[in-house]
Order: structure tokens, then sequence, then C-alpha cells
């Protein structure tokens, strides 16, 4: 069984992270599984803090991204959007290149609020940084949208 609703392969999120933080950061998403959403994020000049390792800042828009993109996925988009409402991190270990991996998977799915949890590994699957956020949702229609569809 699936997390998702309706058909998420026809759902294009790199073409709704043009122009937007996802883009600029360098995330992607890399899998979409039954049960997790899978994304990745360098560790470059856009990520690194002054003392050159991870920007905590940049793990949290990874971990928020990632579970907005699975909220997303896993409400009827044509009558509900997500909002973030909360999230938290706890930093494990410094990252200074290469990338990290988050793997985000439902705590809790609502019909009104969903908990995830986001877990960051480096290239070495060492955990990197863990968070938990909590998305909000909202009885309107998704406005996630292309550069070219938004208003």
């Amino acid at each position: 069984m699936t997390l998702w609703h309706g058909d998420v392969v026809g759902v294009d999120l790199p073409a709704m992270a043009t122009g937007t933080l996802i883009e600029s950061l360098g995330i992607e998403i890399v899998e979409v599984r039954d049960d997790a959403l899978v994304g990745r994020m360098p560790v470059d000049r856009r990520t690194v803090q002054p003392a050159g390792v991870l920007h905590g800042g940049a793990s949290v828009a990874l971990a928020e991204t990632l579970a907005s993109w699975a909220g997303y996925l896993a409400v009827d988009r044509e009558r509900f959007h997500v909002v973030g409402q909360e999230i938290n991190a706890n930093h494990i270990r410094p990252v200074s290149s290469g990338w990290v991996t988050a793997t985000v998977t439902p705590a809790n799915i609502g019909r009104r609020a969903h908990v995830w949890e986001i877990r960051i590994a480096d290239e070495a699957g060492r955990l990197v940084c863990i968070s938990r956020c909590t998305l909000a949702v909202i009885e309107q229609r998704s406005t996630y949208a292309t550069p070219d569809q938004r208003g």
C-alpha cells in the first residue's frame, strides 16, 4: 500500500522547484517509494556556513522541503494544500563536502495535520541530522505550481 494520493508519477516536482529556494540550494528528489520520499542536497558553497561545514539552516530547509513534498503527494491536491506549521532539528555530525540524502517517512497522517520524520545522512550513511516537521492540512486546492502558473 502506498502513502501517496492519486498518480504521483505524473507530478513534476522539479518543474515546481524552478525559481525557488529548492532550486537555489540544489535540492533534488531522487526516489518516490511507497512508504517514503528521498531527496538529496549538495554540500557546497550554497549550503555551508563560514566554518566550511553544512549549515544547520540548509539541513532544515532540506527537511522542510521533503516533508512538504511528502505532504503534498499524500493529500488530494484538488481539495487540500499543506503548509509548514512547526519544524525541529537535531544536528548530529558535520559534513564538509559531497551530498547529504534525506528520507522522509510519516510519523502520523491525520485529516488536519501531518507529522513527518526526516533523517539526513552523509554519503557514508551516517546520520547528520534528524528532524520532525508538522504540516497543517488546509481545505483549499493546492497552490503548488510551476513558475509560469504562479500568480
